[in-house]
């Protein structure tokens, strides 16, 4: 790493921490929270002043790429800052037709045009690649709350690693594989542990601190021209392969695809070609399907089959979970009692939360295997193969007349 780039990496994780965590408190005791103009002026220009000094000096520096990790934590430093200068409303997409920072944006281009990533900090910055200094892990702030949900969420993209690298397994050995039980069971395992994570965060996370002082760094944001959506949750391939191996979602689908087109770029390039790869593969649903007529009867299918079968009704349990539980809690609850005319820009990823809302719900349903009109889900693939299964059939799968 360059001295450039390592002052530049020292500086976030100190000054830029302690100057965002003071303008938080500042908003967070006023009447109006969300009233930030006017509010810790001299600190926001001291953060928009002493990291200028840090960008200027490695955009005049030119290649940063010292191998990947310099150059991706260069990206999520520069994308912090910028994402930083977006919450303390120091530039607005809705009002300007480009960055006002312009050694910003051409410092984050550079670098993310090099990694084949969206130029701006993603997901992997402060979850899987958030690298820890004596115990301190990067964040925009020191608070508590934001603490919590960093490590809970980057517990839960582990855990969801960790069952895409199972499921993909099973796909070189096939579903009639009699060691697949124990993939199967890795996978399960991880699962809940999701499940696990994701109730620490409803009951844990404070909910005023994450809507109002974590959340909106989040925001999407100019980089020259063109705007790009905030990070996301979401932005790694482990659970959208996981929707591509059981077959719950596929790639072909409309929806789905346009998905998977969005967020590319916010992933690492590993994940980016994974997902490519496994975009490939025959889903382990198709593979049992295409057994069923002829080996419906044997031990071996009845075993494994119903063993996809739970893990599937698992992971449908995370998506049911993170959409009418998290989302719910911490962003369309607190969301309500805001005048409409607050509600603007308030979604990570762009769109009017509506809009965004019927989204989730749709991929949520698809990954619930959910009964829905017109085929959006696999509701009928699966439970032909339950009935293949011989296993159980809820009242709420059998289809409605």
């Amino acid at each position: 790493m360059s001295a450039k780039a390592e002052a530049f990496d020292r500086w976030i994780r100190t000054s830029f921490v302690e100057l965002n965590t003071e303008l938080e408190e500042r908003y967070f005791t006023q009447e109006d929270r969300l009233q930030i103009d006017g509010c810790g002026d001299v600190l926001k220009a001291r953060l928009r002043d002493e990291g200028h000094v840090h960008v200027a000096a490695l955009l005049a520096e030119g290649n940063t790429g010292e191998g990947f990790k310099v150059a991706l934590g260069v990206l999520g430093d520069v994308g912090m800052y910028l994402a930083a200068l977006r919450r303390h409303e120091l530039t607005n997409p809705a009002r300007e037709e480009r960055s006002p920072f312009p050694e910003a944006s051409s410092l984050a281009l550079h670098v993310g045009a090099s990694l084949g990533m969206a130029p701006r900090f993603a997901t992997s910055h402060l979850s899987t690649h958030n690298f820890a200094v004596a115990g301190t892990r990067k964040s925009f702030t020191s608070l508590e709350a934001e603490f919590f949900f960093i490590d809970e969420n980057t517990r839960g993209i582990f855990s969801l690693q960790s069952a895409a690298a199972a499921l993909r397994r099973v796909v070189h050995i096939g579903v009639s594989s009699p060691v697949a039980d124990v993939l199967f069971e890795t996978a399960r395992r991880a699962l809940e542990d999701v499940l696990l994570f994701n109730e620490r965060l409803y009951r844990q996370l404070d909910v005023e601190r994450f809507f109002y002082c974590v959340r909106p760094y989040y925001k999407p944001y100019r980089v020259g021209r063109q705007e790009y959506r905030g990070a996301n949750a979401g932005d790694f391939s482990g659970i959208n392969e996981i929707d591509l191996l059981l077959g719950l979602c596929r790639a072909n689908d409309p929806y789905y695809a346009q998905l998977l087109v969005d967020k590319m770029l916010f992933m690492l390039p590993a994940d980016q070609a994974r997902l490519r790869e496994t975009m490939t593969y025959t889903s382990l649903l198709d593979e049992f399907l295409s057994l069923a007529s002829e080996h419906a009867d044997k031990p071996w299918f009845r075993k494994n089959a119903r063993a996809f079968l739970e893990l599937c009704e698992l992971f449908g349990r995370t998506a049911a979970q993170h959409h009418d539980e998290l989302v719910k809690r911490f962003i369309e609850n607190p969301s309500e009692r805001l005048d409409s005319s607050r509600l603007e820009g308030l979604t990570a990823s762009g769109p009017p939360l509506p809009v965004l809302l019927r989204s989730l719900q749709t991929l949520r349903d698809m990954r619930m295997a959910a009964e829905r009109p017109g085929g959006v889900t696999r509701h009928s693939d699966f439970l032909r193969l339950r009935l293949a299964a011989g296993a159980p059939i809820k009242r709420s799968e059998i289809p409605r007349l």
